[in-house]
């Protein structure tokens, strides 16, 4: 039977969850001095090089996630790729109601960035890779997991074994460490399927985000770099086979006629995605000796661009979580930790989470009393400070 390699901690995914997982936990030093040994198994190739394109995914990075980022000392490679949001301007289509979130009147220089994932991917990788206390292993999926008393065990596809005081499961919505643990999860499928591009508007977005409410469902344009919006349209699935067959021209006047004038008209589109839009939760953000990070335990609607964030602060506090039980000289996958971590993390998902899917309801549907009810409650939203700081509090990524 083959004896396997042993680390302090496996790290299941090397996505940005993963990569952030990993660079945080390497600057942490153990009892003596020495730096954890960690592993990141991944099951595709990891590219940290790849050449800008104009339909470059892109993720919205909140004030706080790009604070971490700088504690982890990332943020001065990744700014210049990031462009930053001055102002959130929000309204529903048809309707008088509108709302306007200001940096400037939180004091910060912006209410967070828009950045491409592949470039926050650089700005982690590269680092990593010259961390001698992380072992990336790719092209390798996880078949297996052992949970002992004292450490846990993956097996690989190749037939080679990791063992670990703890696993973090930062791999995604369709979690393979959720699955194995028999760790249940609530799904909700909102019947809604989310159209991504990049576009190219006639008129300077200015570095302001636009979240516009249609009877559909909501549709983000966020600012990107040169002069590009990316697009997330929420719609019905029977809308999404019609408007994914028009032509470019096309489909840029039916964009504008959803979303309006504010930009102008549309002048380049780029290529078209689309996915289905679903909540899930999982009931535990912990097992023995493991515990579930970022959409692993928690996948979001895209409204409010809260998804992402959420993860970052999951990996905060168990890099806090971790820190702690390194300075008790303590088993870092006790049992203890993991609950603190948990606990600690209980509050935030469940705000943010009622938040989006809150948004989601009242801003999806036909109901008169509902669409008066909501433009009433974003021009209350405008003018009662109290509520809008609230609100952009939270967006920010700020918790108390």
């Amino acid at each position: 039977m083959t004896t396997a390699t042993h680390y302090d901690v496996i790290i299941s995914g090397a996505g940005l969850a993963g990569a952030s997982m990993a660079l945080a936990l390497s600057k942490l030093n153990k009892a003596d001095g020495s730096k954890l040994s960690i592993a990141v198994v991944e099951a595709f190739a990891i590219n940290d090089n790849l050449p800008k394109s104009y339909d470059a995914r892109v993720i919205a990075l909140s004030h706080g996630t790009a604070t971490y980022l700088q504690e982890l000392g990332v943020w001065q490679t990744l700014k210049p790729d990031a462009m930053a949001i001055a102002d959130i301007h929000i309204s529903d289509r048809g309707y008088y109601g509108k709302a306007r979130i200001n940096a400037i009147d939180y004091n910060v220089s912006a209410l967070g960035f828009v950045s491409e994932m592949q470039a926050i991917g650089n700005c982690l990788i590269t680092p990593l890779k010259q961390c001698s206390n992380v072992h990336f292993i790719e092209g390798q999926s996880i078949t297996n997991i052992n949970w002992q008393k004292s450490d846990v065990t993956v097996d690989l596809a190749d037939g080679h074994s990791l063992s670990a005081e703890l696993l973090l499961g930062c791999d995604g919505g369709q979690s393979v460490c959720r699955q194995q643990a028999k760790i249940s999860s609530q799904e909700f499928d909102y019947q809604q399927v989310a159209i991504i591009a990049n576009v190219s508007p006639s008129k300077a977005h200015n570095s302001r985000a636009f979240e516009r409410f249609t009877e559909y469902g909501p549709l983000a344009m966020l600012p990107m770099t040169d002069g590009r919006c990316s697009l997330v349209w929420t719609v019905t699935p029977e809308q999404v086979a019609p408007l994914m067959a028009l032509s470019d021209d096309e489909f840029a006047q039916q964009l504008e006629h959803a979303f309006g004038h504010w930009l102008g008209s549309f002048t380049q589109v780029g290529k078209r995605f689309s996915f289905p839009l679903k909540l899930i939760q999982a009931d535990e953000q912990i097992h023995h000796r493991m515990a579930l990070i970022g959409n692993a335990s928690h996948t979001l609607h895209p409204i409010a661009g809260q998804g992402f964030n959420l993860g970052m602060r999951d990996v905060k506090q168990m890099t806090q979580t971790i820190a702690q039980a390194l300075s008790d000289n303590a088993d870092i996958g006790k049992l203890k930790y993991l609950r603190h971590y948990a606990d600690n993390r209980s509050e935030d998902h469940g705000q943010v989470i009622a938040l989006t899917d809150s948004l989601v309801h009242l801003f999806s549907n036909k109901h008169f009393p509902l669409v008066v009810g909501r433009g009433i409650g974003l021009k209350v939203l405008n003018y009662i400070a109290p509520l809008k700081k609230a609100l952009a509090e939270k967006t920010m990524g700020h918790t108390r």
